[in-house]
């Protein structure tokens, strides 16, 4: 709760709603999330020291610490499959021979880089959308969120948000292609980041989460190792080379306690499940974008949702003069602004677009207000 009170801020409400649920997953939940698990793997308070390396031979604990940290530590991929007791004492711990394939673990050491990386990428397109938007919704709330303003307060408040829509009428295309913009780069950032830390963890991420789901399935008899350990070992080995008494060089076999990797594979195994959820609900974002631009009826019907005490037909009469763009305008002041306002600046617009009259400009014709 230390570590995750420092992030909580990010999880506050916005002055003014300017996007959606992905969105909001994206840019507050999972930046909190991984700023928080960033901080975490840093804590030695939580799981101790984050190596521990144990030698027979007269090395200072202390310094073949450090030297395996540095210097990162290895596995072997022939021993994953013997028997842990008989075999060997650990999967993936075994006597060394020269010529004989290792596995390296140096992810430990850019784990808390990583995540905190992740959480940047994350917050990009909340910060290129925020810059395009340039607090428009909020300038135009013009304190009509408040249900306590007086009569005179509502009217002239009201007037200023009509007169803008009506002036603007058509003019929001930018905006509408902006928040498309954003929302795909949301999906891209997901799907760039599971790819990302599947490269960082040597190509394990992207089966990590099903390995795991058929690992709770399996019969231990038939088990051989936790597919947890088998990408973040909990024990691996280390050779340090120093100078003999002879002043020949001698090789140090050293087993190395990993405490931090009980964090990092619960860590990792949320973010696959966190990803995955991410994912899905981004590309349903993208499709109902898609289908916000190209159907008016889906329009109506998401604005219609949450209008609870405007009157439906004009709202209809309103937005069938509404692009997209128009649109997304109206639909962002609905979710800021109280109900009843709402409901009045519609009726305005109601009227404002039915007194359109037909004028003739060289010729061709075009609707004024």
């Amino acid at each position: 709760m230390d570590v995750f009170a420092g992030v909580k801020r990010f999880l506050k409400p916005s002055s003014a709603i300017i996007d959606n649920f992905a969105f909001k997953l994206a840019y507050k939940a999972t930046f909190a999330l991984l700023i928080g698990c960033s901080i975490l793997v840093t804590g030695k308070q939580y799981f101790g020291d984050p190596i521990d390396c144990i030698s027979t031979d007269k090395i200072p604990s202390g310094m073949l610490d450090t030297f395996c940290w540095v210097h990162t530590t290895f596995s072997l991929p022939d021993a994953w499959n013997k028997v842990v007791g008989e075999e060997v004492p650990y999967p993936g711990i075994d006597k060394y021979t020269k010529g004989e394939t290792r596995k390296y673990h140096a992810y430990y050491q850019w784990v808390c880089f990583v995540l905190f990386f992740m959480g940047i990428l994350f917050y990009i397109p909340r910060y290129f959308w925020k810059s395009m938007e340039g607090s428009r919704i909020k300038n135009l709330i013009q304190n009509l969120n408040l249900p306590t303003l007086t009569a005179a307060e509502k009217e002239k408040s009201r007037k200023v948000v009509v007169d803008y829509l009506v002036n603007y009428h058509h003019k929001h295309n930018s905006y509408f292609t902006y928040l498309s913009l954003a929302e795909v780069m949301n999906f891209v950032v997901v799907v760039g980041q599971i790819l990302l830390v599947d490269r960082f963890l040597g190509g394990e991420f992207t089966s990590y989460g099903l390995n795991v789901l058929k690992f709770s399935e399996w019969d231990n008899q038939g088990l051989r190792y936790d597919p947890m350990v088998h990408v973040f070992p909990r024990m691996t080995k280390c050779t340090f080379h120093a100078y003999g008494y002879s002043g020949d060089v001698q090789r140090h076999d050293a087993m190395c306690i990993l405490p931090i990797n009980i964090i990092n594979e619960k860590i990792f195994i949320v973010l696959w499940f966190w990803m995955i959820a991410l994912g899905s609900i981004s590309g349903l974002a993208l499709v109902y974008r898609a289908l916000t631009y190209f159907y008016p009826s889906v329009r109506l019907f998401a604005t219609n949702s949450i209008a609870q005490h405007t009157d439906k037909a004009n709202l209809a009469k309103v937005l069938s003069k509404c692009n997209a763009g128009d649109w997304i305008m109206l639909h962002y002041l609905c979710k800021n602004i109280d109900p009843l306002n709402f409901r009045d600046i519609i009726a305005d617009l109601a009227v404002k677009f039915e007194g359109a009259v037909a004028v003739k400009n060289n010729g061709s014709t075009t609707l004024q207000c």
